[in-house]
């Protein structure tokens, strides 16, 4: 998480729309969710909220989210 931290905010939500828009291409794998994840934490400590994908409290476990952030 690291990384995502040391990023200022409009590449953070440029990450975001790329990793979206491959999600709803349907070209997708479980990481890049995870990696959604780690934005929406950056993101969220900053103050700012981005749209989840639908499907993602599905596809991701939150237990095993909060253990990848740590």
């Amino acid at each position: 998480m690291d990384f995502y931290q040391k990023l200022p905010n409009d590449v953070l939500i440029a990450f975001y729309n790329e990793i979206n828009k491959n999600i709803e291409k349907g070209i997708l794998t479980k990481q890049m969710y995870y990696e959604l994840g780690l934005i929406f934490s950056v993101m969220s400590r900053r103050g700012i909220s981005l749209r989840k994908p639908i499907d993602f409290d599905d596809v991701i476990d939150q237990d095993t989210m909060e253990n990848f952030i740590a």
